[in-house]
């Protein structure tokens, strides 16, 4: 049996602005096992990334984070000072950024860049030591000519490449968790199916553990063993791959699945989640999703749904959860 790498409970993130109070992040509450592939799925303003900087402790004013505990192999790292979790980022926990153009250093060598990394967390090493390092990672993720490559510049390499290095930077150290927030969104639809199975690879070769941000459902399908839909701050539903591809319980999960492109199917239209998201200053009351839902009823606008087990490990915060995918019970 696989141990518990991190364990988040009732994790809030509150953004204090002069129009108001936002809860970015609203009791979030998941774990995750040695080994495993986490994936969070919503769209944009869902929580999903400011969840992922709370853990890491990297959100600034006005934003404030509360929660009941993380633990990260068994420490509350929540308690922590900004000098302790410096020894973590990056060395015990690293993160993928999204824009590879804008985690890079214009003016530094792609070696610079992966030595001061290990300068941070692996100071016993040698010059030379850290050297064949640097082309040992660029070796693993697919660069050619690692030894050449390492002297050139970010803006010499393709938008893969670069994203490839960044990927090198964050396994220098050789992390137990990997963050990748939106890892593929600024590159075409080939490279990111290499970056995806290079991720998938690597983490498996580390014996790492890796939580997957994206808006796209079709993404973590192909890596995630379990995965998070978020919407508005909060959990709507969570489970295995498998029960929430083909067995979605919330009325949300069922419209971002139905609003990908299936291969092989006549479909003359994609069906489209109706309205927009509200704005986090004016939530609705009750289920922040009733607004956009064609199976709201009363209660619904009234009263927020709890969260609650539709299956063994499966939950869905909906007072009324669909079986199949698409009906009620």
């Amino acid at each position: 049996m696989s141990e518990t790498l991190l364990q988040v409970e009732n994790l809030r993130t509150y953004f204090h602005t002069f129009r108001g109070v936002v809860k970015a992040v609203d009791g979030v509450s998941f774990s995750l096992d040695e080994g495993q592939v986490l994936g969070i799925v919503g769209e944009s303003g869902s929580g999903k990334s400011v969840s992922s900087f709370s853990i890491l402790k990297l959100i600034e004013p006005p934003g404030v984070v509360e929660s009941d505990k993380i633990l990260f192999r068994g420490e509350d790292i929540s308690k922590k000072s900004e000098k302790e979790m410096m020894k973590i980022r990056g060395k015990e926990i690293s993160m993928v950024f999204q824009d590879p153009m804008t985690s890079l250093n214009p003016l530094y060598t792609i070696e610079k860049q992966i030595t001061e990394m290990l300068d941070l967390h692996q100071k016993q090493m040698s010059r030379q030591e850290k050297h064949a390092r640097c082309v040992e990672l660029l070796h693993m993720v697919g660069i050619p000519n690692p030894e050449d490559r390492l002297k050139s510049y970010p803006h010499q390499f393709s938008g893969g490449m670069r994203q490839r290095v960044i990927i090198a930077i964050a396994l220098a150290a050789n992390p137990k968790l990997i963050i990748a927030d939106e890892p593929t969104t600024a590159l075409d639809v080939t490279i990111q199916a290499q970056i995806l199975k290079l991720m998938d690879k690597l983490v498996k070769e580390q014996d790492a553990a890796l939580i997957l941000i994206t808006h796209d459902l079709a993404v973590v399908s192909q890596m995630a063993d379990r995965i998070i839909v978020m919407y508005c701050g909060k959990i709507v539903e969570s489970g295995s791959r498998d029960d929430v591809i083909h067995r979605p319980s919330h009325p949300y999960t069922v419209g971002l699945l139905n609003s990908i492109p299936r291969m092989g199917e006549d479909q003359d239209r994609l069906e489209s989640i109706p309205g927009m998201v509200p704005s986090m200053l004016d939530l609705p009351q009750g289920c922040y999703f009733a607004p956009r839902c064609k199976y709201c009823q009363d209660i619904c606008r009234t009263r927020a749904p709890e969260n609650h087990e539709v299956g063994p490990g499966h939950c869905a915060a909906c007072h009324f959860p669909l079986t199949g995918g698409g009906s009620h019970e």
